[in-house]
């Protein structure tokens, strides 16, 4: 038995800390709202995200960070990936020296344009081999429902990558580990801009040609800039590339493809925001991600598209024409 700190009670953050307690964890999970902590633990679920779910008796849940984070020897950080510095400057006295920091999260941070590891290194001083990340097909409501997935465990050492496989390993739930920290992470951000963009398709009717269209040469132009960054290409091409981009891209349960196809039927950014209610990190993220293909001189079309849409630059249809009407190219990796 693992004590494990969960910092952030949304629809993931819940649904992994299910999996944790599945495992026969010890997991305190740390919610922003009192009142949503102390529903938890009075009705065994969490009807603002995963409603009608019954969660695991091995889970409690706190608003008090210090109770929480006391002793943990694993913390998960799982709020949204624009929050995390703000959130982590406060609890980072809090956790211990030897603690493992696993990032649940898929965003890059705005202005800095780091991966959220690297946010986590620069704010609690902690190497790598005590910086992990849990990615892949993550659609929350599925995993609480217990029905099969598996996911990816990446941390630069192997040996601590094997342990956090054991940590989450259940009857339902299969973590499969790399060392490609770096491209799990990109992977697992760049494909929220992916699904966005396959939103604005099924918003304006589209079939599955478009769709497929975008797909794919997303996840070309994401191994291209994993690649210029230094991740493994293979990386792209398993649980945290393919699998998390099909996912997310296909599921109604994904945030960031309902984000996209309000957009296509003509909704606002705002209005569009106020409809999911949860964060779609892509239309945060596309921004950073945008900007990190300019510094390292990737051409990432569908990337800059949703930044123009979500700017206000570009409408839903212009968006489309505009990857289709670009000048022919041979199909580069």
């Amino acid at each position: 038995m693992v004590t494990t700190a969960v910092m952030g009670a949304g629809s993931w953050g819940t649904a992994f800390s299910m999996v944790l307690a599945d495992a026969r964890n010890e997991v305190r999970l740390w919610g922003r709202r009192p009142e949503l902590c102390e529903q938890i633990n009075a009705t065994r679920q969490n009807d603002d995200y995963l409603p009608g779910i019954a969660l695991p008796e091995g889970i409690t849940a706190s608003h008090d960070a210090t109770e929480v984070l006391a002793k943990a020897q694993i913390v998960v950080l799982a709020v949204p990936s624009q929050q995390l510095r703000p959130n982590l400057e406060k609890w980072a006295p809090l956790i211990g020296d030897d603690a493992i920091l696993v990032s649940l999260m898929k965003g890059v941070e705005l202005g800095t344009r780091q991966r959220m590891t690297q946010v986590i290194a620069e704010i609690t001083g902690a190497g790598p081999d005590r910086l992990a990340v849990v990615t892949g097909p993550n659609l929350a409501k599925e995993i609480a429902r217990r029905e099969p997935a598996a996911s990816v465990v990446a941390c630069a050492d192997p040996e601590v990558a094997a342990f956090l496989q054991q940590w989450c390993h259940t009857p339902g739930f299969r973590p499969y580990t790399n060392t490609d920290v770096v491209g799990s992470e990109l992977a697992g951000a760049t494909k929220n801009v992916i699904a966005l963009a396959v939103g604005v398709c099924d918003g304006l009717g589209y079939g599955d040609n478009s769709k497929a269209s975008v797909i794919t040469r997303g996840l070309a132009e994401t191994t291209r800039l994993g690649v210029k960054m230094g991740a493994d290409p293979m990386t792209f091409a398993g649980l945290a590339g393919l699998g998390d981009l099909v996912a997310t891209c296909s599921s109604p349960l994904s945030r960031n493809r309902t984000f996209g196809q309000k957009l296509g039927e003509g909704l606002t950014v705002q209005e569009a925001s106020g409809h999911t209610r949860q964060v779609a990190e892509g239309a945060k993220s596309c921004t950073s991600i945008a900007e990190l293909a300019d510094l390292h001189g990737v051409d990432m079309p569908i990337v800059e598209h949703v930044r123009a849409l979500v700017e206000g630059r570009m409408g839903p249809q212009e968006l489309v024409a505009a990857m289709i009407s670009r000048q022919a190219k041979p199909e580069v990796r």
